[in-house]
């Protein structure tokens, strides 16, 4: 399996991607995990991302091209991988699918999952997380009020502020200006699906499965 989870914030891409590598075997693939493990690695890429991280600086297109062709390469996505989170720029995309044909790959596919944007925002609004622990929590779904606390270890539970009305519709103002040539580029090729991520998480699941099932 090689493939790429599209779609703004607040659509499940992290959900599914999760649900899928455990089922089929293969690497979920984050841009946080990749930042994150290359920064631990201790290598020359690693290192420059790290010293950018802790200064608190987005880590440019060029350092990710590199830890990304770096994680293709690598025996971890031996069985396949899932992309989750990247390409977010037309560069980035350009970038990968200059990747993929350096190391032959060609067979891959990109679901977009969509939820309309005030159908995200609420989702997204929704999230209150606990300040101890961690743990997110829904308003809508879980035993819990805005400003209670965590009902695992009492904590308080607060409202981040990535998670406020505002910052969501200004997240999606962004990913539709930057986000939208990356699937052009994409569709392009002729390997975009689209799937309706308002749906249950099930269904969701089982379309994106019937997806990967085609031409297998």
């Amino acid at each position: 399996m090689r493939l790429i989870l599209f779609g703004p914030p607040g659509v499940g891409k992290g959900t599914q991607a999760k649900l899928l590598a455990e089922e089929y075997g293969v690497a979920h693939i984050s841009t946080g995990d990749m930042l994150r493990a290359a920064a631990s690695s201790g290598s020359e890429l690693g290192r420059k991302a790290k010293a950018l991280m802790d200064a608190g600086q987005l880590v440019p297109d060029d350092v990710m091209v590199g830890i990304i062709r770096e994680v293709l390469s690598s025996p971890r996505v031996a069985k396949g991988f899932i992309l989750d989170g990247y390409p977010r720029t037309l560069p980035q995309a350009k970038a990968l699918g200059a990747i993929f044909e350096e190391l032959g790959i060609g067979d891959y596919k990109v679901i977009e999952l969509q939820v309309a944007e005030e159908e995200i925002v609420r989702r997204i609004t929704s999230r209150l997380t606990c300040e101890k622990d961690g743990r997110i929590y829904n308003l809508e779904t879980d035993p819990v009020a805005m400003g209670g606390v965590c009902p695992d270890c009492g904590g308080k539970l607060v409202q981040r502020a990535d998670d406020r009305e505002s910052t969501v519709r200004e997240r999606l103002r962004v990913y539709r200006q930057n986000t939208s040539p990356v699937i052009s580029y994409f569709d392009e090729r002729g390997v975009v699906y689209e799937v309706d991520g308002s749906l249950s998480i099930d269904i969701v699941n089982r379309e994106i499965k019937l997806i990967l099932s085609e031409g297998a």
